[in-house]
């Protein structure tokens, strides 16, 4: 039995307002600030609205090394990038009658500006995630951990599973560790803490940071599994998941 692996991306990002500050001290902070001679606040139930008048030097200028949205609230504008990698294949095949797990892993940087930090978010097409081509009737059960992610992979002998674990420096408490159960300690021990897919919106929340990341970014590595036991017989076939990414600004 051959058992493939075909990882689709689709991503998106919602940004929110925030940018470098213009001035800040231990009690304050000023994302942006204008010079001019009038403008107010006014809001009913209906509206809200907020003015200037008197600003110079306004509007959108640019060059290799920067991009300048002057004016009143014109910088009000976050940069939010996610690369976009390539299917992933999981190897080695699984025997249909003996068993066995195949592996793979595939990465995601999200980068920007957002002095809020950004969330990210990973979610299966379908519930069970990986289910045989042109045959969503037959699946691999999604993985089942305890109340946390299991520190250690594990799969009863009469099932066939799968899941995934994500690895980088923001991964979120759920999928930290202290050498031996997650959910606790800060440790992010390679090949650790595996969880299920899931299928609703936004999906789970592996990655979040609290800051800005540009320009390098931050990479957040998900790594998948699929087992089946020598107890329990497989249908041979092609088998593949569809899994979107969503990273939002804070």
């Amino acid at each position: 039995m051959k058992i493939y692996f075909a990882l689709f991306i689709l991503f998106f990002g919602l940004g929110t307002a925030s940018v470098f500050a213009a001035m800040s001290s231990p009690n304050f902070s000023i994302q942006s600030d204008d010079v001019s001679v009038a403008g107010s606040r006014s809001e009913s139930s209906n509206f809200r609205a907020e003015d200037t008048l008197g600003e110079l030097a306004t509007g959108d200028s640019s060059s290799a090394s920067y991009r300048l949205r002057s004016g009143y609230q014109s910088m009000q504008e976050v940069y939010l990038a996610l690369s976009a990698p390539s299917d992933v294949t999981m190897t080695p095949t699984i025997p249909g009658v003996s068993g066995g797990s195949g592996n793979g892993s595939v990465f995601w940087t999200v980068t920007t500006d957002n002095l809020a930090g950004y969330s990210f978010y990973v979610r299966a097409g379908a519930a069970p995630a990986l289910t045989k081509l042109g045959n969503p009737g037959v699946f691999f059960d999604d993985y089942t951990p305890g109340a946390a992610p299991d520190y250690a992979w594990q799969v009863d002998s009469t099932k066939a599973e799968f899941g995934f674990t994500p690895e980088g420096s923001d991964i979120v408490q759920k999928f930290r560790d202290n050498g031996s159960s997650c959910n606790t300690g800060t440790f992010d021990t390679p090949d650790a803490c595996w969880y299920n897919f899931v299928a609703s919106n936004p999906g789970e929340l592996i990655a979040h940071s609290a800051g800005s990341n540009h320009p390098t970014g931050i990479a957040t590595t998900v790594k998948v599994e699929a087992q089946s036991n020598s107890s329990h017989l497989q249908e041979a076939g092609t088998y593949q998941v569809t899994i979107t990414v969503t990273a939002l600004a804070n």
